[in-house]
């Protein structure tokens, strides 16, 4: 069918904002009138032009007349003025006959006010087709907008029995390079690259992304619930890092806030641990979609048993480490294998000769798909 080519189409042109768009939605538009491909956009930089927008605009370089085409757009086109004017109101202008919305825009100020606005313009509007494939492009977003928390994945690299270094600590290199490029994929598209005080200390790493071309950094975090992070770090490097705590000492806070570092003093847990919750709801209110976590067992390890990972990226090296860390070191041990934190295989892929397998909550992923308005 014809809506199912242009809207494949206009998701295939939304991965072209995977790096861009945070904090908003990636999106992708595509213009055609009569089977005939007219223009597309996919969603630029916070303050550019959204995917309608783009398109239009690209038409329009093109001096091509878009009265009466079908926009295929993968979310709703936005009703409220923000960094950028209402999409609604930019195709109506532009005298589009039809649209054709695969996800309805979970964000409040949205919500179907962008379709009611494009009806009310005796506009058709088509809402629906290929929603899963829309949401599955933007957890994050839409997780944000539901529940008020980024969708959180780890990612990790081990050897074959589960180690993820030798018993001395060293772990350069467990996985090839292929491996570890592919890695910096997942960076570069998150927000957020969240590590722990532990992995700075033994490894100091910078957690930057170097292996994929991008115009946009993450910024790097550091869960430090003591305030002990060396003001030597290689993560210290002028590029914005956010450092969490429960114990902030304004000298030291001044000293990083001169480097580019913001300090966020958070609530401790009845642990006296930082509040991993509270963590998650901080990134939430300040427009973080996407964490990435990369870390060690023992924050690895909080972060599941608080029933926080919604997926899962692990790189797994055919090899045999015996002794040595593991993926995840549990703050409480399981007493029942029946508390065990399942997850769902998504995919497996063969990189050179590491595999790299993805995992995801189901129940989480049902609650977003629910919470979407989208039949299960």
């Amino acid at each position: 069918m014809e809506d199912h080519r242009w809207m494949r189409r206009a998701l295939a042109v939304a991965e072209q904002a995977l790096f861009v768009s945070n904090p908003n939605p990636r999106v992708g538009c595509v213009l055609v009138r009569d089977g005939r491909w007219l223009a597309e956009g996919s969603t630029r930089q916070a303050g550019g032009h959204h995917a309608e927008a783009q398109a239009l605009h690209e038409a329009s370089l093109k001096h091509t007349d878009v009265r009466g085409a079908t926009a295929y757009v993968t979310l709703e086109p936005c009703s409220h003025t923000g960094r950028t004017p209402p999409c609604a109101d930019a195709l109506i202008a532009a005298g589009i006959g039809r649209v054709v919305v695969a996800l309805q825009d979970p964000n409040p100020k949205v919500a179907g006010r962008g379709i009611e606005r494009l009806r009310a313009a005796s506009i058709q509007v088509d809402v629906g087709l290929f929603a899963e494939d829309a949401l599955a492009q933007n957890p994050g977003f839409c997780a944000r907008m539901t529940r008020g928390t980024p969708w959180v994945w780890l990612k990790s690299a081990s050897s074959f029995d589960g180690r993820t270094a030798l018993p001395d600590g060293r772990s350069q290199w467990i996985t090839g390079a292929t491996a570890r490029d592919d890695g910096h994929h997942w960076r570069a598209r998150a927000c957020l690259v969240l590590t722990g005080i532990g992995t700075v200390q033994a490894d100091n790493p910078v957690l930057n992304v170097r292996a994929v071309d991008t115009p946009r950094q993450p910024v790097r975090a550091v869960l430090d619930s003591r305030f002990v992070l060396d003001e030597q770090a290689r993560i210290i490097n002028g590029d914005p890092v956010w450092v969490f705590t429960t114990q902030p000492e304004a000298g030291k806070i001044s000293r990083l806030a001169a480097r580019n570092v913001r300090v966020i003093a958070l609530p401790a847990d009845d642990r006296g641990e930082l509040s991993l919750d509270a963590l998650m709801h901080w990134l939430g209110d300040h427009e973080i979609n996407e964490v990435h976590v990369e870390a060690g067992a023992r924050l690895q390890g909080a972060l599941i048993q608080a029933g926080l990972v919604d997926e899962w990226v692990t790189y797994l090296a055919p090899s045999v480490l015996g002794d040595g860390p593991g993926l995840a070191a549990l703050p409480v041990p399981l007493a029942d294998l029946d508390q065990a934190r399942r997850y769902a295989f998504l995919d497996v892929l063969p990189l050179e000769a590491d595999l790299r397998l993805r995992l995801r909550d189901p129940a989480h992923w049902q609650r977003l798909v629910q919470a979407c308005g989208l039949m299960t």
